[in-house]
């Protein structure tokens, strides 16, 4: 991974799109820095677009309240858009299909949560609507990562796709993820055709559900606490910061906006 420093090109960028957990927020909370730093790059008329696990109640939120442009939840099952006065939802399943992929999920995670002890559906769970998340280290004494790669182990051997976060085990039927979204949202809504412009964004993330973003744009960024995951990382990004979480994106930001 190279310096943040080494970064070019700032001044022909579209967007920025930005992991959540641990890397706008700050050990599970978002501080008036990175928030600040995020309002600044939304002010600068460019794309800021949320890339995250969190659950559809909290993307809600997030898309009417927070200086975005969309988000794309639950690691890719949906986009949600505020605009015109109202939100617009759009998912990769219809809502008969969600609701039968979600009864599913229940004996799933009995399974897991008496495999592997310390381990905790997540909090959010009842705000999701495609997944489910089993918490390793978020509202639980955190467990080893070995322990989060077996819980993901033992989603797979249920059928679900399976991707690690900081907090979250996340699993899911269907084959979709981040990026498929991602490309998704700026085909159908801001008429960008990802695979002829990737060039033009910044991805910044932290941890192994990030790796499919890492690998695919040439300007994804780690905060520096991504090297938390160094050996488990499918792909990692090509720039990191210096400092982590919502620190790194504050300090992503001042470099990308101060380059411009």
């Amino acid at each position: 991974m190279k310096p943040l420093s080494e970064l070019r090109g700032a001044s022909r960028l579209r967007g920025l799109l930005f992991d959540i957990d641990d890397t706008l927020t700050t050990e599970g909370r978002l501080t008036a820095q990175a928030y600040a730093a995020l309002e600044r790059w939304y002010a600068s008329g460019r794309l800021a677009i949320a890339v995250t696990g969190r659950p559809a109640g909290w993307c809600d939120h997030i898309a009417r309240m927070w200086p975005v442009s969309a988000v794309v939840g639950e690691n890719g099952a949906f986009y949600f858009q505020f605009r015109d006065g109202r939100l617009h939802k759009r998912y990769q399943d219809d809502e008969g299909a969600r609701a039968a992929k979600r009864a599913r999920l229940g004996e799933i995670a009995t399974r897991i949560l008496a495999a592997v002890p310390g381990c905790a559906l997540s909090a959010d769970q009842p705000y999701r609507e495609t997944d489910l998340a089993i918490d390793f280290c978020e509202d639980v004494p955190a467990l080893p990562l070995d322990r989060a790669e077996r819980i993901a182990a033992l989603m797979r051997e249920a059928g679900l796709t399976a991707k690690i976060s900081s907090i979250h085990v996340n699993g899911w039927f269907g084959g979709y993820d981040k990026l498929g979204m991602t490309r998704t949202l700026l085909a159908e809504t801001f008429s960008i055709r990802l695979d002829e412009g990737s060039d033009e964004f910044v991805f910044v993330g932290d941890s192994p559900n990030d790796a499919t973003m890492f690998d695919y744009f040439a300007r994804s960024v780690g905060v520096a606490n991504v090297a938390r995951f160094a050996g488990v990382l499918r792909a990692a990004p090509k720039y990191v910061t210096r400092r982590p979480a919502g620190a790194g994106f504050a300090e992503l930001v001042d470099h990308l906006l101060g380059a411009s």
